[in-house]
This record gives structure tokens, C-alpha cells and sequence, in this order.
């Protein structure tokens, strides 16, 4: 299941990324909360929360 989600965000980190033209206006704020994210996302999995 944490596979699945932590896919899922990289996945969502890699689409908000602004590189592309639809999100080019929108800055580093999607990219960012997304990677804030899935880095909670990893560190919980290395204390074995999950």
C-alpha cells in the first residue's frame, strides 16, 4: 500500500513540476507542497511507521 502512494506522489511531484507549458504560471508553490509531501512520506517509512 505505501508502495502504491509513494508512486503516486512521485508521479504527481513529476506532473506539478513547472517545466511544462499548463503549469508554467503556477511557480514552485504545487511542486513544492508535493515534495514536502512525499519527503514525509519517506521518512516515515524509514522509522517504520507504516
Amino acid at each position: 500500500m505505501i508502495t502504491i502512494l509513494l508512486i503516486i506522489l512521485i508521479l504527481m511531484l513529476i506532473g506539478a513540476f513547472p517545466a511544462w507549458p499548463h503549469s508554467r504560471n503556477w511557480g514552485y508553490y504545487p511542486s513544492g507542497g508535493l515534495g514536502l509531501i512525499l519527503l514525509i512520506v519517506v521518512v516515515l517509512m524509514l522509522l517504520r511507521v507504516f
